[in-house]
């Protein structure tokens, strides 16, 4: 689930040019062979801008890979269950020690359709064809997702990977599917992101007022790096 995002350029400029500028983001952009563009439609293995905790402990902007990887699958694990992040060797370290936010103007979810004057049973319900949502906060321009991160080595880099976390989907959400990731306010960010926070009572004021509608198609351009 959230298997991709949303961040319109316009609402986060300011951030994506001070980033791009980022000789660690430059880089990272070579070893990857990623772009930097970091706005649009973003997907697993994207670089992104996330909010992570600088060396003084302070919120910080950085440029960050979507997924963390294992031996196990080539896929990147783009999502960790929040009731397990604490308990699974993959997850706990992360959710002890870097705990980061991904900024998004909305996630987009594939599930099922809702009617107004719905009679359907459950089955019935179901077995509809699935459609594409875009998901957000709502009255908020921008969608606080919480996830998890770390560094891993690639190409003889240390570069940041995140995964993001997912719960139960609540409030309208559970209409259409039944997993949605850990959403926060604004104002929890700062305590979500120290190193020295508790996790567990942060999670307990995770949003649910969320807001969506059919997805809109956008063009997808080529991927594009930079080269040094």
């Amino acid at each position: 689930m959230c298997m991709s995002l949303r961040i319109e350029p316009r609402e986060m400029a300011e951030v994506l040019v001070k980033i791009r500028k980022m000789s660690f983001a430059q880089e990272m952009s070579v070893k990857l062979g990623k772009s930097l563009i970091m706005s649009g439609d973003l997907f697993p293995e994207d670089i992104a801008p996330v909010l992570a905790p600088n060396k003084y402990g302070n919120v910080a902007i950085f440029p960050m890979a979507w997924g963390f990887t294992h031996k196990a699958t080539t896929k990147p694990l783009a999502n960790c269950r929040v009731e397990t992040a604490d308990k699974k060797a993959l997850w706990r370290d992360s959710w002890y020690r870097r705990r980061c936010i991904i900024p998004a103007s909305w996630y987009y979810e594939w599930g099922y359709p809702v009617y107004e004057d719905d009679s359907r049973s459950m089955v019935e319900h179901r077995n509809t064809k699935k459609i594409k949502f875009a998901i957000q906060t709502e009255g908020s321009a921008i969608t606080y997702i919480a996830g998890l991160y770390r560094y891993e080595e690639h190409s003889g880099m240390q570069v940041p990977m995140f995964s993001i976390l997912t719960r139960e989907a609540a409030g309208s959400v559970k209409d259409i599917h039944d997993r949605m990731p850990l959403i926060l306010d604004k104002g929890d960010v700062k305590d979500w992101i120290r190193p020295n926070g508790d996790p567990s009572a942060i999670v307990e004021k995770a949003l649910s007022n969320m807001v969506f509608e059919k997805a809109v198609e956008y063009y997808r351009s080529p991927n594009e790096f930079i080269t040094m």
